[in-house]
């Protein structure tokens, strides 16, 4: 069957609204199956991902248009809709009358003449798209960031980080790779690849991570042989300030799919204990595997519910690390579907944390470091949780951290995405005192 690109990002945008698909997800999934040309493959991807991330502006520009309300309109017209907008105002190598064309002939009968006469008024007008005048109302559509979300990190980091944080652009991020050092060192790992025609480059915060535009696919033998994976420099940085090292009995308490819990047994040089707990047994298959292509054999993985207290742990380990469930919204210019989840499905997320926090606290030894970690950008899942976490357990302190430039201030730091270059992510370390 030949691949219909604008099909298949309609498929997949109505997938996307009617049963909350991933985007990422789905992508991969399309584009296995359908064996399409590269060109074919990266026109669905740009609509299909395009569409989502700009979804609140193409429906302002519908609404103009549209005698009918957007939600009069079926799952298939609105999202026909969404296309056609979508590249007659964002794409520049798509003809008006292909992109007008296509979208009509994707249309239902009854429907063909309502998305023509919609599409036409938006070219007849010039493409012109009116905004608001109110800044966060227009901050808001142009950006596609639902309102409350705006408000969110407003009320979080005040107007001007908001503001940065809203009208950052989509992240074409470069792929980052944690360097086995039990087989390889970056130095290596760079030169492979650049020998293979691929840009590579160490981090500038994040130890023993080298980011490169290489794509998995092309890295899959060093993959399979275990001299790197795939960690995120959030991920990563999360890891390297538990500061483990050789002959340490370390927890990793949310450790799924076990990239901290990889990092940190690579730092104590495979010598010592990595207990990697997650709350889902199906899932502890992933740690397995992992740490056996790596050459790591000190990791156990256990199923363990976080907020559970295991009495015998008490004071057990040297260093633990919570890296807990969190609302993502730190991964939004990646990941654009976790941008329009309500915000009241997250309410129950800082009582969840913050149980997990203090529960695991109860594992640390006298000197021991307590490390909490966030892929989120919400002060009340990040700086809200930690503070409270140290108002009432008075027997741990903050333990501040540098990684380069980037200094801790009360053993606690937000990576802003417009200012570090990486994942929006908070991350905050203590300690437990002698006494």
């Amino acid at each position: 069957m030949i691949f219909n690109p604008r099909e298949a990002a309609l498929k997949s945008l109505i997938k996307w609204e009617e049963s909350g698909a991933f985007s990422n997800i789905e992508v991969n999934t399309v584009i296995s199956r359908a064996n399409a040309p590269k060109n074919d493959a990266s026109l669905y991807t740009l609509l299909f991902l395009g569409v989502i991330e700009k979804k609140l502006l193409l429906d302002h520009i519908i609404k103009k248009y549209s005698c009918r309300s957007l939600d009069e309109l079926d799952t298939a017209t609105k999202n026909i809709l969404r296309l056609g907008i979508y590249q007659l105002a964002f794409t520049e190598k798509i003809p008006e009358y292909s992109a007008t064309d296509e979208s009509v002939n994707l249309a239902s009968k009854k429907t063909k003449g309502f998305v023509n006469a919609i599409l036409r008024s938006f070219i007849r007008d010039g493409k012109k798209i009116t905004l608001p005048s109110d800044k966060w109302e227009r901050i808001s559509l142009e950006y596609s960031v639902p309102m409350e979300l705006c408000k969110l990190f407003v009320s979080s980091y005040g107007e001007d980080i908001a503001s940065e944080i809203c009208t950052l652009p989509p992240q074409k991020s470069s792929l980052s790779l944690r360097v086995n050092t039990l087989k390889a060192s970056a130095d290596d790992i760079i030169a492979m690849l650049e020998k293979n025609g691929f840009e590579a480059k160490k981090s500038e915060i994040a130890d023993s991570i080298i980011k490169t535009n290489a794509s998995i696919s092309d890295i899959e033998k060093m993959i399979s042989d275990g001299s790197i994976f795939v960690q995120d420099e959030s991920s990563r940085i999360a890891s390297q300030i538990v500061d483990a090292h050789k002959g340490d009995c370390v927890l990793d308490a949310c450790a799924c799919p076990g990239g901290k819990s990889f990092s940190i047994a690579i730092d104590m040089e495979n010598k010592g204990e990595v207990s990697s707990c997650d709350l889902h047994q199906s899932k502890l298959s992933l740690i397995t595997k992992g740490a056996g292509r790596l050459g790591i054999n000190i990791i156990e993985a256990r199923c363990q519910n976080g907020k559970e207290h295991v009495i015998e742990w008490d004071e057990k380990f040297d260093r633990v690390l919570c890296d807990v469930p969190c609302s993502g919204l730190g991964v939004i210019f990646k990941k654009p579907d976790i941008k329009y989840k309500p915000l009241s499905s997250y309410s129950t997320l800082p009582s969840v944390q913050y149980d997990i926090l203090n529960n695991n606290a109860k594992y640390v030894k006298k000197g021991g470091v307590l490390v909490y970690s966030t892929c989120t950008l919400n002060s009340q899942e990040n700086e809200r949780i930690v503070e409270k976490f140290l108002s009432e357990n008075k027997d741990f302190s903050a333990y501040d951290f540098e990684l380069g430039n980037i200094k801790s201030t009360k053993g606690g730091y937000t990576f802003l995405p417009h200012l570090t270059g990486t994942d929006g992510f908070f991350v905050a370390r203590m300690r437990r005192n002698d006494d």
